[in-house]
């Protein structure tokens, strides 16, 4: 009983916490998820994990590709101070991978967003750009004059 009454309670406090807005969800039309890695198999593993992921939570995904890598070199000598026929070089690889996802609430982007952020890889990054759709003001929906202006005058 006194388990029941304190998990009650709980449960009204927490639903007295809970807010129901009238205010409509945003509607984004395209949200582009770029993941940076220096190791191509962890990104395989959590592009496979993202796109589950997205497929279990019913949002429509767009392409899946994988942009070409991103080598940088460094050239040093191997000695500090003579011998410039001798050098060293060190190359750092990023591969990229690239997942679409199309009409999307701003909920749904929010909680799955979230989701694959916490469970993102060490040594990954990650990029998201989100395509919004908005409603056309009012004053550019209208035209600033009703009709076209007519000459009275014929042309030459």
């Amino acid at each position: 009983p006194l388990v029941v009454a304190a998990a009650s309670r709980f449960l009204l406090f927490f639903l007295m916490q809970i807010t129901v807005t009238e205010e409509p969800d945003m509607l984004f039309q395209k949200v582009v998820i770029l993941v940076k890695g220096h190791d191509r198999a962890v990104l395989d593993s959590y592009e496979f994990f993202a796109t589950m992921a997205a497929k279990e939570l019913g949002i429509t995904i767009g392409k899946v590709f994988e942009p070409p890598k991103a080598i940088e070199r460094l050239t040093l000598l191997k000695s500090i101070h003579i011998f410039k026929k001798h050098r060293v070089q060190y190359e750092m690889r990023t591969h990229y991978r690239c997942i679409e996802l199309y009409n999307i609430t701003g909920c749904t982007a929010q909680v799955y967003l979230e989701y694959i952020q916490r469970n993102l890889p060490e040594g990954v990054a990650m990029e998201v750009t989100k395509t919004a759709m908005e409603k056309i003001p009012d004053h550019i929906l209208e035209p600033l004059w009703k009709e076209i202006p007519t000459d009275d005058k014929p042309s030459q």
